[in-house]
């Protein structure tokens, strides 16, 4: 019985991740420009990434692997946002434009 449970846990958090993972890519190949593009991968792909390694530390059944898995999955949420707006802020820096359909670059005047 709990095998089942677990099994069946498992699954929905494969699927969910790969939806995420699913919705981040078309997000990465859809959206206009560098900062919306980013956006979808840090955070629909962190989520998909994060969900995925979760199912892996239930599905594995030993302890040790979970809670590296848990570790992991904190440590994707805690950086991967992060680290994708340290690299939008430099990019802007940099001075990389926005797409015509943004509606506004508050940015624009701020000193780096």
């Amino acid at each position: 019985m709990m095998a089942t449970v677990l099994t069946i846990v498992t699954a929905i958090l494969i699927v969910v991740g790969a939806l995420f993972a699913l919705v981040a890519a078309i997000g990465i190949n859809r959206l206009p420009d560098l900062y919306t593009r980013m956006h979808a991968a840090s955070k629909a792909g962190t989520v998909g990434s994060g969900l995925l390694l979760l199912a892996l530390g239930i599905f594995s059944g030993d302890i040790a692997v979970f809670t590296r898995a848990l570790a992991g999955f904190f440590f994707f949420i805690l950086t991967a946002p992060l680290s994708a707006h340290l690299l939008a802020r430099a990019a802007h820096q940099f001075g990389y434009t926005l797409s015509t359909v943004s509606v506004m670059d508050e940015l624009k005047n701020k000193n780096p």
